[in-house]
């Protein structure tokens, strides 16, 4: 008597392929959350004035209908100890500027997270870090901005 045993087949994409195509949904997801928005095709970026502020690594522009999330940095929270230093400190820094921010991704919560720049170049998460009231993301920023161990 002959078993035949039915194993179901391995799918043909390896992890990075799966990555290539998760980045690819990303991407595609990121252009329709930010259609109608103020978007430069080229370089896919938004940009706008500040309308709000709404923690140390959080904020919204006029015309972009997503918060956005600083990319590479890390704010401690609301109520966390220096969560209101870090708003007071991203509020005086960007309140009333017209922001650049170059998309990096969509994150888990719908908001974009962009890599973000005040009108005269300076990066925004820089300028946090520099004034002490949030790290490097290093996860996330791959030691971009030379904060992070081994750099």
């Amino acid at each position: 008597m002959e078993v035949m045993c039915i194993t179901r087949s391995k799918s043909p994409l390896s992890i990075s392929g799966r990555s290539i195509i998760t980045r690819m949904i990303v991407s595609v997801i990121a252009v329709l959350v930010l259609s109608g928005s103020p978007v430069s095709a080229q370089t896919n970026a938004v940009s706008g004035a500040v309308r709000y502020v709404t923690d140390g690594d959080t904020f919204s522009l006029r015309g972009v209908d997503r918060p956005i999330r600083v990319w590479g940095l890390d704010a401690p929270e609301r109520g966390e100890r220096g969560g209101n230093a870090a708003t007071s400190t991203l509020r005086r820094l960007i309140a009333g500027q017209s922001l650049t921010c170059r998309l990096r991704d969509i994150d888990r919560y719908g908001r974009i997270v962009g890599q973000c720049f005040l009108p005269d170049g300076r990066d925004v998460a820089a300028q946090m870090i520099a004034a002490g009231v949030a790290r490097e993301y290093c996860y996330f920023s791959g030691g971009h901005y030379g904060t992070c161990r081994g750099n």
